[in-house]
């Protein structure tokens, strides 16, 4: 299932800061945001969830 989030997130510095705690979270799932987006969307595909 992929699961679709509207965010805060501005720009890639802010994705790296928080790329460590989503890669703690969600360690085996494949996560991406779309800075281009006008929600800056999170996507997380995951079948766990």
């Amino acid at each position: 299932m992929i699961y679709v989030f509207k965010t805060s997130v501005k720009n890639k510095n802010q994705v790296n800061k928080l790329k460590p705690d989503i890669n703690s979270i969600l360690p085996d799932e494949k996560w991406s945001f779309d800075l281009e987006d006008c929600d800056r969307i999170l996507r997380i595909d995951s079948d766990e969830i």
